[in-house]
């Protein structure tokens, strides 16, 4: 067996945590990449791998080969696609994820045109405000808001996202207008589950920031159902200017202290870790950079 094939299998049983899930993604059964990885241990004359029932680590030297294998086999992979892309089409399957309400709201158009540019590329696309683990669930790309935590990730700004604190009239007749941050601690709040931080909303007072911890009213996993919620008068929401520029523009909600508003935050695409990047992903990276750039044309109602 080559030395290409042993790496390579060895990587990709690192990458996906199992020889099972590591055969699925090559197209191999699980004896053959055991056999792979087995050789390429006693080629070394090393262990690489502790394996057990019910779970995989690697040892010292596993982890010193894996950091330089991953490269290896990631900078071969881009030497050939560069040979051989000029005379490729875009073509192949392009898995995607990104969150529910962005994604419905501005991500459905630009992605409809991208596929009509590029009709050899078959997309998929998982909705969803959870976040996904790129490499186990097999995505190519994601697209994410926020901070990013995971530093083993491969990341390109796309644009920035804009926030503001919005309440509809009939609220604020009865709980009153804030003028100051502060005052949220005694009005009730609609909070997005899906982040860390869900217990606090930031504000910006002066290059300083202010952390404000409303009432619980309620909680949701989806922004457009916290805006319904807004709408109805349920509490006081902040949230990304997408979610509610409309309602802003036609007077169903009403942006208060707007002189304190947060830091925007920037929109992601985030690509796994120690892989070439597909030139499909790469093209819809492009094509996403430029509809959104760094002054996103959603929120200018608004702002």
């Amino acid at each position: 067996m080559g030395r290409y094939e042993q790496l390579q299998a060895f990587v990709e049983v690192v990458d996906q945590h199992s020889f099972s899930a590591a055969g699925e993604k090559l197209g191999l059964v699980k004896s053959v990449l055991s056999r792979r990885v087995s050789e390429l241990e006693s080629r070394l004359g090393v262990k690489l791998l502790n394996r057990t029932t019910r779970q995989l680590s690697l040892t010292d030297a596993g982890e010193q080969l894996y950091q330089q294998a991953s490269v290896f086999l990631m900078e071969l992979l881009e030497a050939e696609q560069r040979i051989s892309e000029e005379q490729l089409a875009l073509t192949g399957r392009l898995k995607i994820a990104a969150p529910l309400s962005f994604g419905y709201r501005h991500l459905s158009a630009a992605i409809a045109d991208f596929a009509i540019e590029h009709p050899d590329i078959d997309l998929a696309l998982d909705l969803n405000d959870r976040e996904i683990d790129l490499v186990a669930e097999g995505f190519d790309m994601t697209i994410r808001i926020g901070e990013l935590k995971d530093s083993s990730l491969i990341g390109r700004k796309l644009g920035v996202i804009r926030f503001v604190t919005v309440a509809s009239d009939s609220y604020l007749e009865r709980k009153g207008l804030p003028e100051h941050p502060s005052e949220l601690s005694q009005h009730d709040g609609l909070f997005y589950s899906n982040i860390s931080d869900k217990q606090q909303w930031i504000f910006s007072d002066q290059r300083k920031s202010l952390s404000v911890v409303p009432q619980p009213r309620m909680r949701a996993n989806n922004g457009d159902f916290l805006t319904r919620a807004a709408l109805k008068g349920l509490g006081v929401y902040q949230c990304p200017t997408f979610l509610v520029d409309e309602y802003v523009r036609n007077g169903q909600l009403r942006v208060i202290l707007q002189e304190f508003n947060r830091s925007e935050l920037g929109i992601y695409a985030l690509f796994p870790p120690g892989r070439l990047i597909p030139r499909r992903a790469k093209a819809l990276t492009d094509y996403l950079q430029n509809q959104y750039g760094d002054c996103p044309v959603w929120d200018k109602g608004i702002l």
